[in-house]
């Protein structure tokens, strides 16, 4: 079966081209993000270290920014493949619980303009482009590749984008809310 063997990941990934900002076009809706979520995207900087990614993930809920910043680095430094552990804070308004994740690189163009993410247990899935919106042939390919990988793609979601996306800033979702919200299923 499809989900028991290991997946394939990314060899070599450039992490300085993969730096900057994405827009998630689809992905397996997530209790850390607002049902109601549009707009969603990720920026990542690379720290001076050379090794580290300041992480960045935004959603529009209700015309509010909420967001919540994290870091990123290779899960096992000696190894050429795309496995990534993601750390962040909760709840992002009082940061004192660290959750780490996986971020696997399961698929990135030579242009690295899109990108299929997933993780081990196959409970997350993200695709990734540059632009707020990909052609529906890639996407269709990407897909694909989730299904080789085993997942289960009728769980994905498309990600409602806006042309232009907001502005860099927008009113904050300060409190919260949109992340107690998450912990009871709304």
């Amino acid at each position: 079966m499809a989900s028991k063997k290991e997946m394939e990941v990314v060899k070599d990934l450039d992490i300085k081209r993969y730096m900057g900002r994405w827009y998630e076009i689809a992905s397996f809706p997530s209790r850390f993000q607002p049902k109601n979520g549009v707009n969603t995207r990720a920026t990542y900087t690379l720290q001076e270290d050379g090794k580290t990614v300041t992480v960045v993930n935004e959603t529009w809920s209700d015309g509010k920014r909420g967001f919540i910043q994290g870091t990123a680095y290779a899960a096992d430094p000696s190894s050429n493949e795309a496995k990534l552990k993601v750390k962040f804070y909760v709840p992002p308004f009082l940061p004192i619980i660290p959750v780490v994740g996986d971020y696997w690189v399961l698929s990135i163009d030579p242009d690295y303009q899109y990108a299929l993410i997933g993780q081990p247990s196959r409970n997350y899935l993200w695709i990734l482009c540059r632009n707020t919106h990909m052609d529906e042939d890639i996407y269709n390919e990407l897909v694909e590749k989730a299904i080789s990988e085993g997942y289960d793609v009728k769980k994905l979601h498309k990600t409602p984008q806006t042309d232009p996306p907001p502005e860099e800033e927008g009113p904050k979702d300060t409190t919260g809310i949109w992340w107690i919200k998450s912990i009871f299923g709304k």
